[in-house]
């Protein structure tokens, strides 16, 4: 991923949060947190589903969706937890809570149920991180498997074939909205015009010296040349267990 950014079309790109959320938590506590990071101006925030019962999912999303109110979004994402019966049954019962999509619902290999549940669910299907090569995401968009596209530049393998996953999103007619990564995400997805969301996950802040730049909930690009990381090698070391040497 060596290189620079592509320069910003768009001086900022709305921000949701993934810190939170999760599956254990209490549906008190994920009040607390949506609440919160409302407060902190995220436009946005993601939920796990999956719990045992449909019933468990759906009063914890509805606890979320009565606090923050209609205008906050609310991502869900099941980790690929699904059977197709079971993805459309909750899909089903997700659709009054005006959800802004369903994120990897079905096992990644799982085409076809995905395109039988895209047909299905009122809401946006996302995939995209666990999908390691563009030609995945055509047979997706081809076949009408999803509507967000969450292409990981680490994943995918860097900065060129990422733009060329977007692009090809957006002949599409599909937003993208990338996992991970926030600090390089944000430049990639200002530079598209089909570009719709960041994810905020500060999971690289111990260990770097640049923080992500937002205000009134959306990321801002940074203006100088890089890829919006500065690492901190110093605190690197510090949390380095081992280092290998190679003898000859």
């Amino acid at each position: 991923m060596s290189g620079n950014a592509p320069v910003a079309r768009r001086a900022r790109v709305p921000v949701y949060t993934t810190e939170g959320g999760w599956l254990h938590h209490s549906a008190e506590q994920l009040v607390d947190e949506a609440l919160g990071a409302k407060a902190q101006g995220f436009r946005g925030a993601k939920m796990k589903v999956g719990r045992p019962s449909l019933a468990e999912d759906v009063a914890r999303l509805a606890a979320v969706r009565e606090a923050v109110g209609d205008a906050f979004e609310i991502m869900v994402d099941a980790n690929q937890a699904f059977t197709v019966s079971e993805a459309r049954r909750r899909a089903h019962a997700y659709a009054p809570l005006m959800l802004a999509w369903l994120e990897e619902p079905l096992p990644a290999e799982d085409l076809g149920g995905h395109v039988e549940l895209a047909r299905a669910a009122t809401m946006p299907i996302a995939v995209g991180e666990s999908l390691y090569h563009p030609a995945h995401f055509r047979e997706y968009l081809e076949r009408g498997a999803c509507s967000i596209v969450q292409v990981d530049c680490a994943r995918i393998g860097g900065i060129t074939p990422w733009l060329k996953v977007a692009h090809l999103a957006e002949a599409f007619n599909v937003a993208v909205c990338p996992h991970f990564l926030m600090e390089l995400h944000v430049s990639l997805t200002a530079a598209v015009p089909n570009g719709a969301w960041v994810e905020y996950i500060p999971q690289l802040d111990s260990i770097t010296t640049s923080r992500l730049a937002m205000q009134d909930g959306h990321a801002l690009p940074p203006a100088t040349p890089g890829l919006g990381i500065e690492w901190n090698f110093a605190a690197i070391e510090r949390a380095a267990v081992a280092r290998a040497t190679i003898t000859r």
